[in-house]
């Protein structure tokens, strides 16, 4: 299934310590080709190095890696 990325924004961990060997997450809003919006943690060096940006469609292999749609 393909979603558009409706938003990405910053994981809140509110007063929480991030644990050691942390990798810096974003939260990101989806909304599906069916109109449900769906939110997902991936990482952010994974959607910079993907290009990944809002507005764009994206979609997710087996092992919940991210694509984006070209």
């Amino acid at each position: 299934m393909k979603y558009i990325v409706k938003k990405i924004q910053e994981a809140d961990f509110g007063c929480e310590e991030r644990p050691a060997g942390y990798v810096p997450q974003v939260l990101l809003r989806l909304r599906d080709e069916d109109g449900h919006d769906v939110d997902m943690e991936v990482a952010d060096a994974e959607l910079l190095a993907k290009d990944i940006n809002e507005g764009n469609w994206v979609f997710f292999d087996d092992a919940n890696n991210i694509f984006k749609c070209v």
